[in-house]
């Protein structure tokens, strides 16, 4: 029998997106509401605990109480909020940031999906931090810009609608003042820092696409870290994931730009070390679409994984 999978929020821009990469597939039923039903308490807790394997793509707190009407002990879910990324008895569902953690996912019944801004920081840094190369306690810093996708409906909406009045929003603008981004404490938890990192998110006038870079000064590590040792723990890292690659380290005459759109569509992850031997500094960049490896790509990848079907199934 196929297994069932019900998307509890099937109509928000994640829950769209993982149902437009399982549509065709013929090794699973997709469980569908119509809009009535979606309404109706009873029949999305029937689909909830009738389902092999429930994803949600909801708002935090819709997300707990979703949790809270599974009754069926069978049923394991996937969840695509911010709700449960750092919650006991929950696995953080980043299959390439720990060894062993793709059969951790396997075998778990809670997986709570990362963050977008959350898996390019983590890909950079936490392989670093494992290794020893960055102490837990070392004071970090992280530039980001994203889609405008990356808001959901909201949005969305804002940008399109401002467009479509002939209006124009800002090529990029800041935001996350306040130092308080959701996405923080998982980066710090799952990176293994003492401390949070200083994080200044920014969203660009364009659909998808992201970049997250980390600056490092390696003159203050400790030991004689270079561009070249870095890359080579990147290189280890990731060897054989299908879905994170490590570019050769770049010369800046090799690459003179980075665009936030380059993997547009893609459900992989780009990761780039710029080297500076004279001053000693490297800046870390990871390359993603918000919408793919950082959202809906990862989810579908999770979900491959924990019905233990190959985990690039129905990727791009």
């Amino acid at each position: 029998m196929k297994p069932r999978i019900f998307i509890d929020g099937a109509a928000g821009t994640t829950g769209l997106q993982i149902r437009q990469r399982l549509e065709g597939r013929t090794d699973l039923a997709v469980v569908s509401l119509s809009g009535s039903e979606r309404k109706e308490s009873g029949a999305r807790t029937r689909a909830l605990n009738e389902s092999d394997l429930s994803v949600l793509c909801l708002p935090d707190q819709a997300a707990r109480e979703a949790v809270a009407l599974i009754e069926n002990s069978a049923v394991r879910v996937l969840d695509a909020s911010t709700a449960h990324r750092t919650a006991a008895g929950w696995v953080y569902g980043f299959p390439e940031l720990e060894p062993g953690r793709l059969s951790e996912i396997a075998a778990a019944q809670r997986v709570s999906n990362p963050g977008c801004y959350s898996t390019g920081f983590l890909a950079l840094i936490r392989p670093l931090v494992r290794a020893g190369i960055i102490p837990a306690d070392f004071p970090l810093s992280a530039n980001a810009v994203s889609g405008y996708s990356g808001g959901g409906k909201a949005m969305i909406e804002e940008f399109e609608s401002a467009a479509s009045a002939g209006s124009t929003k800002p090529v990029v603008r800041t935001y996350a003042l306040t130092l308080a981004h959701k996405h923080v404490t998982e980066m710090q938890v799952h990176a293994g820092l003492s401390h949070p990192p200083v994080f200044a998110p920014s969203v660009g006038r364009y659909y998808r696409g992201m970049i997250v870079e980390v600056p490092l000064q390696l003159w203050a590590l400790p030991g004689n870290t270079s561009a070249v040792t870095v890359h080579a723990v990147f290189a280890d890292a990731y060897a054989g994931q299908p879905l994170v690659q490590v570019e050769p380290l770049a010369h800046p005459a090799d690459t003179t730009t980075l665009d936030a759109e380059l993997l547009s569509g893609s459900d992989r992850m780009n990761l780039f070390v710029f080297g500076n031997e004279r001053t000693r500094q490297v800046r870390l960049v990871a390359v993603l679409d918000n919408l793919g490896k950082g959202a809906s790509g990862a989810a579908v990848q999770n979900l491959n994984i924990m019905l233990e079907l190959p985990e690039g199934t129905g990727l791009r």
